[in-house]
Order: structure tokens, then C-alpha cells, then sequence
């Protein structure tokens, strides 16, 4: 109740009204819904961080399951003036079947079953994570799965990416902006979220400029900046066979 009352009040709500509509209809309906709404000062933001992590993280857990391997790197939240930068690595990197992880773990090397790379995880309201995960297939290793990821993330930090793949980022980027805006409902969506997010809706329109002046140069700078031992954490399951119960003693208790 507590949560209820300081985050849901007037001050704190976006309306997005999109369609056919007259203004002097649809103002009166949402004073009548949206007026019985409590009023408030408008909650202050979270100022409480993760301190700078200042040494490699890792851990191994040994059980009887799926393997698996993961691992993260901090990473600013959307305000920051990389955030497209941080999208272009993340759809080079994992968006379908011509993404270079799937390209190199999956279909050439055939040691994983799946592998991607995502940002931002788990949500990108305060600062995250760039995690890169990874399902061995049968007879591979998370070590093996590791060692092939940091070598595509190595890829990144030498050498420029293509202008295809460039490309190809800025035109997929495109195409699901306006795929989104092309129903009421998403335009409204967008609209509300981008008011929410940044105080002006109108920052929605200029998410394609961000996307266009991303460059090669951008994306090496972005990644020797976070893809560095000192802001890695890893994590994997190593599978083990389940342990015996003990054999039950022979003639009953004693």
C-alpha cells in the first residue's frame, strides 16, 4: 500500500490519447476517469547505484542439469549517449541467423545450441548488464562456449565491422520503429513511453538520428570500454552426474 500510494498519483502518469478523436470529447472523459486519481509530489528518482565493479567475477555450480554459460559486463541505462551503440553491438552480435554468434558457435563450430548476446539485461530503466549466454550442444563445454564467445567479442574490439552488417543494423532499427508506429496502439505506447522515459515525447522521432550516426569507430570505442576483465562477472553450470544414495544396510537396521 505503501508503493501504491507514492508511485500512483497524478503526478506521476503519462496519457497517450492517438486516433480519430476531438479534443473537446475526449478531455472530458479522462477528467472523468483520470481526476479520482490522488494527487502527490512527484516521486524522486533512485539515486542508490551498484559501486564500480574493479575485478573479474566468476562462478561455477556442479549439478545434474542442462549446462549453460553466461556472462555480463555493467553498462550505462538508456540515457546514456552510447545507448544506440550498445543496440547495433547486441543486434550484430545476435539478431537471427546471420548474427555473428549464431554464425560461429551455432552453424560453423556447432558447439552450442543456442548463443546471444543482450543488452540491455535485465531492463534498461537503470544501469544494466551486456550478458552474453550460450547452451553447449552434447560433448562441448561452457569452457568451450566461453573461450568462442570472448573470441567474437575480441573481433569487436580490433576490428571494424562491415558496412553490411552496419547496414543492415540501421535498416532493421528502422523497419521496427515504423512497424511500431503503424497502429494506434503502438503509437500510443510509444508516445506515453517516450514522454515517461525523457519528458518529451517528440524524443521518439529523433531515436533514428541516434541509430544513423552510429559508426565502426563507435562500436570499437564502446566495446575496449566494457568488454574488459575488470567489469566481468561469468557464470556456468558444469553438468555432474547425481550422486548415489547409499545402499541401504543388508538385514535391516541395527
Amino acid at each position: 500500500m505503501a508503493f501504491h500510494k507514492k508511485y500512483y498519483i497524478g503526478a506521476n502518469i503519462v496519457v497517450a490519447v492517438v486516433g480519430d478523436v476531438n479534443a473537446s470529447q475526449a478531455l472530458p472523459m479522462l477528467e472523468k476517469y483520470f481526476s479520482r486519481v490522488p494527487g502527490g509530489a512527484k516521486p524522486e528518482e533512485m539515486t542508490t547505484v551498484e559501486p564500480t565493479q574493479f575485478a573479474e567475477k566468476s562462478v561455477i555450480i556442479r549439478d545434474p542439469t542442462q549446462p549453460i554459460y553466461m556472462e555480463g559486463y555493467h553498462r550505462p541505462d538508456y540515457r546514456d549517449p552510447d545507448n544506440a551503440v550498445y543496440d547495433a553491438i547486441s543486434d550484430i552480435l545476435s539478431n537471427g541467423r546471420v548474427s555473428r554468434l549464431y554464425r560461429s558457435l551455432v552453424r560453423d563450430k556447432q558447439i552450442a545450441a543456442e548463443a546471444e548476446g543482450v543488452s540491455p539485461y535485465p531492463g534498461d530503466k537503470y544501469p544494466s548488464m551486456f550478458v552474453f549466454f550460450a547452451v553447449p550442444n552434447p560433448g562441448h563445454s561452457p569452457r568451450e562456449i566461453r573461450d568462442a564467445i570472448r573470441q567474437e567479442i575480441e573481433k569487436l574490439k580490433t576490428t571494424d565491422v562491415t558496412d553490411e552488417e552496419l547496414a543492415m543494423f540501421k535498416t532493421r532499427t528502422r523497419a521496427d520503429l515504423l512497424r511500431g508506429l503503424a497502429d494506434n496502439q503502438g503509437l500510443a505506447n510509444d508516445l506515453a513511453e517516450y514522454q515517461t522515459r525523457y519528458g518529451d515525447w517528440r524524443e521518439l522521432f529523433l531515436q533514428l538520428d541516434k541509430v544513423d550516426k552510429v559508426t565502426k569507430a563507435d562500436i570499437r570505442r564502446v566495446a575496449n570500454r566494457i568488454f574488459i576483465p575488470s567489469n566481468r562477472t561469468s557464470a556456468s553450470i558444469e553438468t555432474e552426474a547425481p550422486k548415489q544414495a547409499p545402499a541401504a544396510a543388508k538385514g535391516g537396521a541395527q
